[in-house]
């Protein structure tokens, strides 16, 4: 797998995250299209540069991501 399409799929993630709302994988595998291998690189890039976070809900014991902006002032 090359870099720079690991990057180019971590930028898709991020535009469907940018809209304030926690998504669970399975919902963001399939408005994404990727694969499991693909989604999750792309996960694992916007984890390491601290874009995304990960909750578990405690009603319904599942897990969500959702984007982290950094603000600045």
């Amino acid at each position: 797998m090359d870099k720079h399409i690991i990057g180019e799929n971590a930028g898709i993630i991020w535009k469907l995250l940018n809209n304030g709302e926690r998504w669970e994988y399975d919902k963001l595998k399939a408005v994404s299209g990727m694969s499991d291998r693909d989604l999750n690189l792309a996960i694992g890039w916007l984890a390491r540069e601290d874009k995304i976070f990960f909750e578990r809900n405690k009603d319904d014991n599942k897990e969500y991501l959702y984007l982290s902006l950094d603000l600045y002032f």
